[in-house]
């Protein structure tokens, strides 16, 4: 009996990506697999079909020699394995189904290193722009000192009963048989006869690690420091994690921070907005004059160049934006009062509008907006 093409085996195209053709094969997987079907003859034959097809297709030499030669790429030693399928039908379905069950892709299973941890770290703006040297205290799993890091007092295991040394166990997971680490040993395939007294085994105890980090200049919110190696230590024989310092800026009194530029109100009275005046503003860098023409409105921006923050990935520093913002004057004297009532007093007739270019514009736009709610 001639054998059915991959693709069409599959249900997937010719030019299918690895990612579709794994699709493919879950779907017939979940559908054909002999575990979710006992009662048909035909499900195992179905299934070894598509696996066969899939573990051809997914290999990208394989795959090649299939285009260009079809089933007798795999035929008379061509491929080297032979057009026959060998092998347990649990091996794929296996790779393909770790990420729903958790399993690992060989070995004991037991863990490559110990977790990362994060810490949150605050800074005031100007440590944030500059950079600043910290000292900070992470409390942590560390290795042992009594046992090195064994678990074991005497230095001795033994080969865990459990997964005979194996480090998994089999487990049935609803009509899926599937391994898992050993819940005895960890993966590790061993076990402590005489488990060190001051880790009870485990080999790390609780402590708290003083760590001396470097702030870079130009970092932000959310801006992350992978400080490698210095996380919870591992089980026994593996590395120790990464500790991830976060950073998070406290709210400065004056300035707000927007990327690389910084932004800050600048109050001033209206006889300075309305005469001009120069003015000193704070910088992070020390101080900077602004001069502000006559007749300025508040919410008029002054941008000054570079008197921003230069990003920690390094480039141009940005700018300092001020907004002008016009104060109304309070606890006026009498003579304060009188004068600006004298002065008040000279808006009067329709020169007045000459002198409010923004306050006319309202009355024209009220106007225009009754008439047409009233029209």
């Amino acid at each position: 009996m001639s054998k059915r093409c991959y693709y069409e085996v599959l249900g997937a195209a010719r030019t299918a990506s690895d990612e579709e053709l794994k699709k493919s094969f879950r779907r017939l997987a979940m559908k054909y697999h002999p575990d979710r079907c006992p009662d048909d003859p035909g499900a195992q034959e179905k299934f070894k079909e598509a696996k066969e097809a899939y573990e051809v297709l997914s290999d990208a030499q394989k795959r090649a020699a299939y285009d260009q030669h079809g089933h007798a790429a795999f035929e008379h030693g061509m491929g080297g394995r032979g057009g026959g399928f060998h092998g347990d039908v649990g091996d794929i379905f296996g790779d393909i189904f770790s990420d729903i069950f958790g399993m690992g892709g060989g070995g004991r299973g037991r863990a490559r290193r110990g977790s990362d941890l994060r810490y949150l770290i605050e800074l005031d703006l100007e440590e944030a722009v500059f950079g600043v040297e910290k000292q900070i205290e992470v409390p942590t799993l560390v290795e042992c000192e009594t046992c090195d890091g064994s678990g074991s007092a005497d230095g001795k295991t033994s080969t865990c009963t459990t997964c005979r040394g194996h480090g998994r166990v089999r487990m049935q997971n609803g009509i899926f048989s599937i391994q898992q680490t050993c819940p005895h040993c960890a993966g590790s395939g061993q076990v402590i006869a005489n488990p060190c007294k001051e880790c009870d085994g485990e080999g790390r105890v609780h402590s708290e690690r003083s760590l001396s980090i470097k702030i870079p200049a130009g970092v932000d919110n959310g801006d992350r420091i992978r400080l490698a190696g210095q996380g919870e230590a591992g089980p026994s024989g593996t590395v120790p994690g990464d500790l991830y310092v976060e950073v998070r800026v406290r709210e400065h009194a004056i300035f707000q921070r927007d990327g690389s530029d910084l932004h800050c109100e600048l109050p001033i009275r209206f006889a300075q907005a309305a005469l001009g005046a120069s003015l000193t503003v704070p910088t992070l860098g020390g101080e900077a004059e602004i001069t502000i023409p006559p007749e300025t409105q508040t919410g008029t921006l002054f941008r000054l160049r570079g008197k921003g923050v230069k990003g920690v990935r390094g480039g141009h520093a940005g700018d300092l934006i001020c907004r002008v913002v016009i104060e109304t004057p309070v606890r006026l004297t009498a003579e304060q009062r009188e004068l600006l009532q004298q002065f008040e007093a000279t808006f009067s007739g329709e020169e007045a509008a000459a002198h409010s270019p923004r306050n006319s514009s309202w009355i024209d736009g009220v106007k225009r907006f009754w008439d047409r709610v009233t029209s």
